[in-house]
């Protein structure tokens, strides 16, 4: 009997990280995803960032180091989240605030 209840009474165990992952629901792995996503894009723009500060402990050489990927990357990530980072101007001209209508 004693072993019976004792059976009964000890911890379940500790589930592995696939058991786990498919226990959750679709809005958490949604949830789990953007907050992917966001690091990525946080990361990518502190990297660039310092490609452009200047920290008295860190010396840069001449060339200031190749942010392609990580702007690539930049872009990537933003554009998951629907932005766009391009430069193309669709207004011919934006009118001039400080001239007056003639």
């Amino acid at each position: 009997m004693e072993q019976v209840t004792k059976k009964e009474n000890a911890p379940e165990k500790p589930k592995n990280f696939l058991a786990k992952v498919k226990e959750n629901t679709e809005d958490e792995i949604q949830i789990l995803g953007t907050f992917v996503r966001l690091g990525v894009v946080v990361w990518s723009g502190f990297i660039i960032t310092l490609n452009y500060v200047e920290l008295p402990m860190i010396k840069k050489g001449q060339s200031g180091g190749d942010i392609t990927f990580v702007a690539s990357v930049f872009t990537g990530a933003l554009a998951t989240f629907g932005l766009s980072t391009s430069n193309s101007k669709s207004n011919t001209k934006s009118p001039d605030p400080k001239k007056k209508e003639e």
